[in-house]
């Protein structure tokens, strides 16, 4: 398959860490594969974005799970061309599934442009779906106190 992106990176995106595999085509035309682990506090964040562009990356791939993708998200948005990949379209397939091995795929689908971006709603939007679904959750746990009470009574 041909590849489209010289320079990218796939993020293998969990609570505690971050798993980051970059590949990128050295001066002679070879390809070069770099991973490396990040812990998830913000300042590792940075040192994240710092590495990524030591190495030149253009395009960054991550999986969308949960939230955890937010603040990685939010810290490397204005550096590069970031693919916000739905989890099940690029599921690897069966078997020695690691950490290590998801980077490495989620880069090389990448590169070849296999991906397909989510959509992501502009900052403020995204702030106020964040308190609306607050709000709905109060709302159910008050309606939950209140039954509660009247089954006591």
């Amino acid at each position: 398959m041909d590849v489209l992106l010289k320079n990218c990176a796939g993020l293998d995106v969990h609570q505690k860490e971050i798993v980051a595999c970059v590949i990128r085509e050295e001066v002679d035309g070879s390809s070069v594969t770099e991973t490396r682990s990040f812990p998830t506090m913000t300042k590792d964040l940075y040192e994240l974005l710092k590495w990524l562009e030591q190495c030149n990356v253009t395009h960054v791939a991550l999986e969308s799970t949960g939230i955890y993708w937010k603040p990685i998200f939010n810290i490397i948005e204005d550096y590069f061309d970031i693919t916000l990949a739905n989890a099940q379209r690029i599921k690897n397939v069966p078997g020695r599934k690691t950490d290590v091995a998801d980077a490495e795929w989620i880069a090389k689908l990448l590169q070849h442009g296999l991906i397909e971006k989510s959509f992501v709603p502009p900052t403020d939007i995204l702030e106020l779906r964040d308190l609306t679904r607050l709000r709905k959750k109060w709302i159910g746990n008050i309606t939950a106190e209140k039954n509660r009470i009247q089954k006591t009574l």
